[in-house]
């Protein structure tokens, strides 16, 4: 292979894999989870997710090895004044240049079957998996002590608990 073939060749691999780096970066903020009890058999995650980039991302999973099942939710009203949690199967929009929050009351990472006792201070690790971003690994710091309105949205509290659950 000549020279003048290598170097064109290592300029078009180049310029393909730019556009791959300039998708989007993620950031996440304030990241905590919470259980409402010692016996509580769900818990909740939230954060601010921030796309640094210059493209829309997409929040389409999230895993965790705390539970037996870790889901993205949020909180509809069913029509009759009643807040419902709801699996949210095609995840969250990330704009780029922008935010989402995960945060009391709204859309939140869900914890179901816990397999293990969830104590302030302990950490769990949560992979968030974007549509471009790819999986981010988070270590995220269990607080117990943070008040109800700590990052609430107007239905305050939902760390999961006596809520009723509906796929949607």
């Amino acid at each position: 292979m000549s020279f003048k073939t290598l170097s064109l060749a290592a300029a078009a691999a180049v310029a393909f894999a730019l556009p791959a780096f300039a998708e989007s970066i993620i950031a996440v903020n304030d990241a905590y989870a919470r259980v409402s009890s010692k016996m509580a058999k769900a818990g909740a995650a939230f954060m601010v997710i921030e796309n640094t980039g210059a493209e829309d991302d997409h929040l389409i999973g999230v895993s965790s090895d705390v539970a037996k099942r870790t889901e993205l939710h949020t909180h509809m009203d069913d029509g009759n004044g009643n807040m419902k949690m709801m699996h949210v199967k095609e995840g969250f929009a990330v704009p780029a240049g922008g935010e989402h929050a995960l945060a009391r009351g709204g859309d939140h990472v869900m914890f179901m079957g816990l397999t293990r006792g969830l104590e302030h201070g302990d950490v769990v690790t949560i992979i968030l998996t974007f549509e471009k971003a790819g999986d981010v690994t988070l270590e995220v710091p269990v607080d117990l002590e943070r008040k109800p309105d700590h990052g609430a949205m107007k239905h305050g509290d939902h760390s999961g608990h006596g809520m009723k659950k509906a796929d949607g």
